[in-house]
């Protein structure tokens, strides 16, 4: 039943990356998708240890932790992937 436990933070983290890509489609400035997606793992998190029952916390400290942690997560999944994705600069000679 681990395995229960570590998909439910990693689709924390999957939803709270395509939260992010529903806000970068509106006129939200991008300065507050960092802070949306963590109050978005937030409220995921409070949300997952009332329902899903091997979610890895005990009390809801422990689920908005994780909750936060995982909308964090998705930021950084994002600028790896657009730091591995992006065009080396050319030198100047």
């Amino acid at each position: 039943m681990e395995n229960i436990s570590s998909m439910s933070v990693a689709a924390i983290t999957i939803i709270c990356y395509l939260g992010a890509t529903i806000v970068k489609a509106t006129t939200i400035n991008d300065k507050w998708i960092p802070s949306i997606c963590g109050i978005l793992g937030a409220v995921l998190g409070v949300v997952s240890l009332r329902f899903v029952p091997d979610f890895p916390a005990d009390d809801v400290i422990t689920a908005l932790s994780v909750g936060v942690s995982s909308g964090f997560a998705a930021t950084g999944v994002n600028q790896v992937y657009k730091q591995l994705t992006k065009e080396p600069e050319k030198e100047d000679a």
